[in-house]
This record gives structure tokens, sequence and C-alpha cells, in this order.
């Protein structure tokens, strides 16, 4: 299948592949890596080639930091309202190539494209969020205590920054940190997955025609991830470190940071509890579990990853969860009928196969799915398990896959405990018609983001992130997600 062949011809936004691929974007131009490598992207609704992008080395690495060093006095220096509506222009030029961006997400991602045209949505109100926040960054002012002096806090950018992006959301990973770093007066170097970099540079030509200066934005593909890193981190004018993927990704990142003394902001892994007591709402609770669940077919960090159903409502929970997972449509990204689309790789459906025998091995019965898909692409069937033991390997394991593991319980005490036995703490859900239980057990369980009555917890105006080892800072939100891209700078003055 030739990769014009793979590109719908419904509509006329469609993607230009070949731009897309067509190298290393570099302050402001478009480079062929020094070793002339390239990386295969694969679409996973086939299995076929969809592109190929440039490999960068170490000395590219270090050619996007001397972009980004220099362009970085003039952009500090940039008026805030002059940054703002920049930034503002990227998003109306996202939501009016928002056909063309969800296409390709569909393509070298495989989400259903209705999930793609979602995550557009969602990528581009970073940035008219963020146009918004460039104006409001402010400092302090106050009066020391004893009196004799008065104290002055004065936010500035941190710095040049290193991004690194995951495959699962290709546009919103990229500008939920691209964003508020602009807004703060840093230049940045953008390292998005190898499976799915299109994505990031069909965004780097929107910046591009945006007003983004050369040098500002520097977007580079590699599959030598950990020399590439430890390049840019050991240069003492790169201050930030922002990475979004697995916790074992992200320690490594840590340390190799550390070695430099390196400001770092982590966005790991998951383990979500959905948690649907007796009293809540049935319907709602499974449109919660849909969302919360099937967003991306359950490629999220935030999926429902564990599903503690009380007693008196599991049978009930379980039937109507299974109808509606029995139902979904899979198929190609791209196909607008699709509410299912492929896992990124093949790897990744051995993965979930391997977690579902052995729930099945350990007593869990699957509803409906627990067998890997026949024929092209790399597909997994929506599948509910019930009777699900605590010890399999999926309760302590992210699924990152279209299944649902459904745990029964029985008390409030009970479900906290379980629910906090893990090591991760970025998501969990809350059903119940109770608010004051709503509160409390949203306060007792050990996630920096808590969705109660409601599947969805992502928003841009919201701080995103985790406790324990799912990470250590925050995105998004009022004041939040800028500050991890500013110092505070203290002006001691007796006047």
């Amino acid at each position: 299948m030739t990769i014009a062949q793979q590109v719908p011809q419904a509509d006329s936004h469609l993607p230009d592949i070949e731009a897309a691929a067509r190298g290393l974007y570099i302050d402001g131009s478009w480079r062929q890596p020094k070793n002339g490598r390239k990386i295969d992207v694969i679409n996973p609704s086939t299995g076929a080639l969809l592109a190929a992008v440039a490999d960068a080395t170490v000395e590219d690495a270090q050619a996007g930091v001397e972009a980004a060093a220099q362009a970085a006095p003039a952009w500090r220096s940039t008026p805030p309202r002059k940054r703002s509506e920049i930034l503002r222009r990227c998003f109306e030029l996202m939501i009016e190539r928002s056909e063309m961006l969800a296409t390709l997400i569909s393509l070298e991602n495989g989400k259903a494209l209705r999930d793609a045209r979602g995550e557009v949505a969602y990528a581009a109100e970073f940035f008219r969020w963020n146009a918004e926040e460039a104006v409001r960054i402010t400092g302090e002012f106050g009066v020391a205590p004893s009196g004799a002096n008065r104290i002055i806090v004065d936010y500035q950018p941190i710095g040049i920054c290193l991004l690194i992006t995951p495959w699962n959301f290709p546009a919103a990973m990229a500008t939920r940190k691209i964003a508020p770093a602009l807004a703060a007066g840093c230049t940045v170097i953008l390292k998005p997955a190898s499976e799915t970099p299109l994505t990031a540079y069909a965004l780097a030509s929107i910046y591009e025609e945006a007003g983004v200066p050369s040098g500002v934005v520097n977007v580079l593909t590699t599959s030598a991830p950990a020399p590439f890193s430890a390049a840019i981190l050991a240069d003492p004018r790169v201050r930030k470190l922002s990475f979004t993927g697995s916790t074992g990704v992200g320690r490594l990142l840590l340390a190799e940071a550390a070695k430099h003394v390196v400001s770092c902001s982590m966005e790991l892994g998951g383990n979500a509890p959905f948690i649907v007591f007796d009293d809540a709402d049935l319907e709602a609770a499974l449109d919660g579990a849909m969302v919360a669940k099937m967003r991306n077919a359950g490629e999220a960090c935030t999926a429902a990853n564990r599903l503690y159903v009380q007693s008196g409502i599991y049978a009930a929970f379980a039937e109507g969860l299974t109808k509606r997972m029995a139902a979904l449509t899979v198929g190609p990204g791209v196909d607008a009928l699709t509410e299912c689309g492929p896992m990124i790789t093949p790897k990744a459906v051995e993965k979930i196969d391997r977690l579902v025998g052995d729930a099945k091995e350990k007593g869990a019965r699957a509803m409906c799915g627990g067998e890997v898909s026949a024929g092209p692409g790399y597909f997994y069937p929506p599948t509910v398990l019930v009777d699900m033991p605590d010890g399999v390997e999926m309760a302590h394991e992210e699924i990152f896959g279209p299944v649902a593991p459904l745990y029964r319980f029985e008390t409030e005490d009970e479900v906290i405990g379980r629910a906090n036995n893990t090591e991760y703490g970025l998501a969990a859900y809350v059903f119940t018609r109770d608010i004051t239980r709503g509160l409390r057990v949203s306060s007792a369980l050990e996630a920096g983001m808590i969705a109660l009555n409601r599947g969805l917890v992502s928003d841009p105006a919201a701080p995103f992130g985790g406790v324990k080892q799912s990470g250590l800072g925050r995105e998004g939100g009022q004041h939040h997600g800028i500050a991890e891209f500013m110092e505070a700078k203290y002006i001691a003055t007796s006047f």
C-alpha cells in the first residue's frame, strides 16, 4: 500500500505527509540529519509504511541547543502582549487546520478520527489559555517583617527547555509544554516520539506561520533518545526538562538531569482506580467508564486501569459495560465509523495479551473480547473482565489498551486501601450520589487528579500531574503550568 492510498480522499483538508517528513526543524529551517538516516513511521491500522523522518544525531541535538540559545535573548525580551498574540494565532491556525491535523494523528497514531478531533481541540486550547496567561505574569512586592527593607520578587523565564513527548497524544502533549514555555519567554527543543513525529512537524509549520521566530521552537526526532537527551542536558545553557512518558524512562532522565542540576517536570505512568459505589447513577457511571477507559482506545496514562464496583451494583454495571464495549466498532483510525482504533505497535498488543492471559489464568472471565484480533494492523478488541482477583499483573501494571477489568468491593475503607495500593498516583475516578462521601473519598485517594462523577479529568485550565511515582510538577492550570517554566528572583532593597 502506498502512502497516498493510506490517506482518505473524502475531504480537501488532507495532511501533506511528505512536507511533514521533510527533515529536522532547527532554527526555522528544515535540515537533513548529519548521518543521513531515517526513521520509519508505520500506520498501525495497516502495518504499512506511512513515512520516513529524519533521525537526529548528537551533533544535530547540539545544533538545536545553539539555535535555541541564539533566539533566547530576543524572545525573552519580546513584550508579553506580542508573545500573547503569536500564541493566539497558533490557536487560530490549529483550529483552522483541525481536520488536517486530526487525520494526520489518526494515520500515525491509529486513534479513531473522533478522538483525534477531540485531541486537536484540546491541544489548541493550550495556546489560547497561555496566550491569556502570557500577559498576566506578575511579580510580588512586600515589606520585610522587620520593616527595614522591601522584598521584591520578579518572575523570569527559566531558560532553554528540553521537551520530550509520548506517542499517545502527539499534538496535545507537545502544545501542553510548548505553549506555557513560550508564554513564559523560554525557547525550546522538542523531541517527539519516533512512532508519531509527523504531527509535531506539521505543528512546527503552524508555529512558523503564526509568527514564532526562528530558533524559538526546534523539533528533532531520533532513534537514539538516551545519548540525544544526555547531550542536550549536559549543555549548561539548558535549564529545564519536561517529560511525559513511562515512570521507568522518567527515572533515567531524572538521574541524567541531576548530574547537571536541571529543573525537571515529570508526568509519568498511572494506575487509575475507577470506583463505583452502590448509590451511583448507573447510567452516568457507565458513561464515565466508557470515557475514562476508552479514550484513545485505552492508550492514556489517565485511563481507568482498575474498575472497583461495589457488590450491590456490580452485576448491573458489568452487564451494562459489556453491552457497550461489545457494540464498539473496531477499525482503522481514519474510518469515520471507527470507535476503537488499533494499538500503536505489535509490542503493545503482545503486552495486553500477556496481561489478559495472566488474569484469565488466575480466575478472571472475559465477558467480551479477550483474544487478539486476526488480520492486518495492531488491533485488540474491547474487552471486559469480571471476577478479577487482586493478585493479577494488570492490577499493578498499566494495561494501555481497551481492557476493562472489574473488581468487586464491599466497604468504603476497603476500596480506598485497595485503590491506594500502588506506586502510582496520577488520576482516580469516583461515582456516588452522596457528595459528602464523594469528597471524603476524593480527599483520601492518593492521586494528583480526581474526577468526581465524570469520566474526563483533563482540562487546560486545571493543573495536570500526579503524586508518588506518577511524576513531579504540574502542567496547565491558572498559574501552575507556566510557573514550571519560570524562576523567582528575589531583590532586596531598603527604599
